[in-house]
């Protein structure tokens, strides 16, 4: 009965993810880019939208700003890996150290209040129901907004520098470019993410967006599985990994309901990434070898006679 009753606040929160997830799969997924600001830019937006709430700002014009902090550190991290050629993974770090600095300087301290009883927001934990259609409705505005973008001629050279940086670059696509623009859409749609999700708990903290790449990646990764058998549409896609969002956090709140040790939750998550991201190559390695094993042998050949390459056979 517990876990009916913490239904509906798992689904809003695992949809809130899901949207942070939408981002880690353009960078993951599209761009072929591991991307690790994620873990800063996420709170990069909280922070900016509770700082500016705080401060009498309205709530929309507040997550508006919060997507471009978010667009600005995928900037960051764009110039560094395109323009100073430093490695994906350590542009990432790079850009987080840094939005970890940023992030204090912007509320002036560890955490932020935002009550939903004291400010005006979108969404809040108090009514979860009512965040489950709100975010709905978030969900489906950006997959329409990326169905568009993507299936334009900048949102194909951009699929196409992931799919194929040489022949891309080979075609005149400006790669550099392509990059910095999926990295700061990326990390835009991550820091609203993160705008949206210190309006439903209530609060900003610094570290609030410690292990966030994880949980993208696990929902990246339902997500795909979920829909791999169904369709390859790009937009079912996108919601595939908006509803591996929510399943993780079905799955997490049943792992609470069923008493583990929440202290190895992170460490569980981690594990499942770590599995489903090891299924391709297990399946490559071992089990592409065990079905040539099994698969009948060719007939032989017959050889080809005299008689049989005149298309007859000898009458003796």
């Amino acid at each position: 009965m517990n876990f009916l009753n913490a239904l509906p606040g798992a689904v809003s929160l695992g949809l809130i993810w899901g949207l942070m997830a939408i981002g880690v799969y353009i960078t993951y997924k599209v761009l072929d880019f591991a991307d690790l600001t994620v873990d800063g830019s996420i709170c990069t937006g909280g922070a900016v939208c509770a700082s500016l709430v705080i401060a009498g700002v309205n709530v929309w014009a507040a997550m508006l700003v919060a997507l471009i902090a978010g667009a600005l550190a995928g900037l960051v991290t764009g110039i560094f890996h395109t323009l100073m050629g430093i490695p994906a993974i350590l542009a990432g770090i790079l850009t987080q150290l840094i939005l970890w600095s940023v992030n204090l300087k912007i509320m002036g301290q560890a955490n932020l209040s935002l009550s939903a009883r004291q400010y005006d927001v979108v969404l809040s934990q108090l009514e979860a129901g009512w965040a489950i259609l709100i975010m709905c409705g978030f969900v489906a505005v950006i997959i329409g907004l990326l169905y568009w973008f993507f299936g334009t001629e900048l949102g194909c050279g951009i699929r196409a520098t992931g799919n194929n940086p040489n022949m891309s670059r080979a075609q005149g696509i400006n790669v550099g470019l392509n990059k910095i623009i999926g990295l700061m859409i990326s990390n835009a749609l991550v820091a609203l993410a993160g705008a949206l999700l210190v309006q439903y708990q209530g609060f900003a903290d610094i570290n609030m967006g410690r292990g966030a790449i994880v949980i993208g990646l696990a929902a990246v990764i339902i997500g795909e599985a979920l829909v791999s058998f169904i369709s390859r549409n790009f937009a079912v896609r996108l919601a595939g990994v908006a509803l591996g969002g929510v399943i993780y956090y079905i799955v997490y709140q049943l792992v609470i309901e069923l008493g583990m040790d929440t202290d190895l939750l992170k460490m569980l998550s981690a594990l499942v990434v770590a599995i489903f991201l090891a299924i391709p190559y297990w399946k490559k390695r071992y089990f592409s070898r065990f079905a040539r094993k099994k698969a009948p042998p060719a007939p032989p050949e017959t050889p080809e006679t005299p008689e049989t390459a005149e298309g007859g056979q000898r009458d003796d």
